[in-house]
């Protein structure tokens, strides 16, 4: 069996908010690629939920965190159809990924 890494290292601030967030991924050819923003989801199948980390900098734009919600909402419509196969719903999940842009005034 091969084995592979992906790493976040995160340097925080006296108070404990993430002030240099980087990432290296050994396959990608990534290392210590800077980061604004992580979003890291895992299923926990002895509780049955999804078990989640959400950090981003405090030089995190808003602007940008919005985009980077948008594009989040919009895999997760083909990351649905991927592995359900259900392509209505992946559907309705890219249109609420549109809606969202419209709201968060990221598209007119």
């Amino acid at each position: 069996m091969r084995k592979t890494q992906i790493t976040i290292d995160v340097e925080l601030d006296e108070n404990h908010i993430p002030e240099l967030m980087t990432w290296n991924a050994q396959d990608g050819g990534v290392e210590k690629e800077e980061t604004k923003a992580v979003m890291i989801s895992v299923w926990d199948e002895k509780a049955m939920e999804a078990l989640r980390i959400d950090l981003w900098t405090k030089e995190m734009p808003v602007d940008q965190m919005k985009m980077f919600m948008h594009q989040i909402l919009v895999s997760l419509g083909s990351t649905y159809q991927r592995a359900t196969g259900e392509e209505d719903v992946a559907q309705w999940i890219e249109q609420m990924a549109e809606e969202f842009a419209i709201k968060s005034a990221i598209k007119m």
